[in-house]
């Protein structure tokens, strides 16, 4: 598999996963919609995002 096909394959499956989510739980959508309009909630949005990157990325990472 080149690194392109792969990269696509991530993208759709990234698309997929996050459709199924909002079907799955509409009041979070509902929350991230909110989110969006109200500033004053908006930060704890951003938060939580970066925490999950953070899991994601770099929590599994081994140290230098």
């Amino acid at each position: 598999m080149n690194p392109r096909l792969r990269a696509i394959l991530q993208l759709a499956v990234l698309v997929l996963v996050i459709g199924s989510l909002v079907l799955l739980f509409p009041r979070a959508y509902a929350f991230v919609e909110m989110s969006a309009r109200e500033l004053r909630y908006f930060w704890w949005l951003i938060l939580i995002i970066v925490l999950a990157g953070w899991l994601i990325f770099g929590l599994g990472r081994k140290r230098r």
